[in-house]
């Protein structure tokens, strides 16, 4: 455990009549850094985000976030954390800087259209922002989504699943999102089942199973938890995530769909 960290979890209990969800959950994340908490459905992520948030009354364990037990100084946390669960909840009639806008004025802030603008601005969405959220595509509703959260700058994110269902594109764009907030010095805690989500975006990654942190490191500690490596002479063929990217990505360069040229037009039978 270090002295300095944003979030601090030590034995977090939780369970629902027989059933037993938490069972001593421990970990730590430092200022400024990706957490990435892995598990299989029903493992407890959401039960863990939802205790942290406040939205949840835990049986046993302490937390603090940014200094304030959530026990004792519940307000002080929820004036600390943004929270973006698994669906976005943008309001669809709504321009997405009348969400903005909106969020601000309920946070009491000054100058809401300002702080609204800087948002779209943060998050690539300026040309987007008059036009009704029910027009977005995925990966712009859940950047939109993600920046509501970010009116008032808390300086702890937490991020439940945000990229599921999103498409390859999309999910590459709440990448580089993640990565600026962690840039600019917030501190993400992120849950997934993507692996390839937590190796690209994660600081340190903790696998929750059974109801207990079962490993908890960098990537390359938890790659040493395994025998080394052996080097084989393999034909690596691209995914067709890979493929589907290389080719909407040089559509969207030439403003045509040249290459769709290159890709062979006949049935299984032709070939």
């Amino acid at each position: 455990m270090t002295t300095d960290a944003m979030i601090r979890v030590q034995g977090l209990e939780k369970s629902y009549k027989d059933l037993q969800v938490l069972r001593g959950v421990d970990f730590d994340v430092a200022p400024g850094s990706i957490f990435a908490l892995l598990g299989s459905n029903g493992a407890g992520k959401t039960t863990v985000v939802q205790a942290l948030a406040t939205l949840l009354a835990v049986d046993a364990g302490t937390v603090t976030i940014n200094g304030f037990d959530i026990a004792t100084h519940p307000q002080q946390v929820r004036e600390s954390i943004s929270l973006t669960g698994q669906f976005a909840t943008v309001d669809d009639m709504l321009s997405g800087r009348e969400n903005l806008v909106l969020i601000a004025k309920l946070r009491h802030l000054d100058n809401p259209g300002r702080v609204a603008d800087e948002l779209l601005d943060r998050f690539s969405l300026t040309t987007a922002g008059g036009r009704r959220a029910s027009e977005y595509s995925g990966g712009m509703r859940r950047r939109l989504d993600i920046a509501m959260g970010m009116v008032g700058n808390p300086p702890v994110v937490f991020l439940d699943e945000p990229t599921t269902g999103l498409d390859p594109q999309a999910r590459l764009s709440v990448w580089e999102t993640i990565n600026e907030l962690a840039r600019l010095g917030t501190t993400v805690l992120l849950t997934t089942q993507y692996l390839e989500e937590a190796e690209r975006l994660a600081d340190r990654i903790a696998v929750l199973h059974q109801g207990r942190i079962v490993v908890n490191g960098t990537l390359t500690e938890l790659e040493a938890l395994l025998p080394p490596a052996k080097v084989e002479y393999v034909e690596k063929r691209p995914t067709l995530e890979e493929i589907f990217l290389a080719i909407v990505t040089d559509t969207d360069e030439t403003g045509g769909d040249e290459t769709t040229s290159s890709v062979p037009t006949g049935t299984r039978e032709d070939r």
